[in-house]
């Protein structure tokens, strides 16, 4: 299972990825901001405070995370 190591959000809730094998790329998540736990991602403020947990997901500060491996297939489909 890949894991990402750095996360930078950018304009219309994109995701500049960087995995641990080095692959990078970007991923929007545009299209997964609904239900109780994505759609407060909608606030670019909130959005914006995505981070890594030790885990190598994609999280934020309302718990809200992805799966590594899930990004790493978008990533990779590109």
């Amino acid at each position: 299972m890949r894991r990402v190591t750095s996360v930078k959000t950018k304009q219309d809730y994109t995701l500049a990825l960087t995995f641990d094998d080095g692959t990078e790329g970007e991923v929007s998540i545009a299209d997964r901001l609904f239900g109780p736990m994505f759609e407060p991602l909608k606030d670019p403020r909130l959005f914006a405070q995505a981070s890594v947990d030790e885990f190598g997901a994609v999280c934020w500060p309302n718990d809200a995370d992805l799966a590594p491996d899930a990004l790493y297939t978008k990533v990779k489909s590109h």
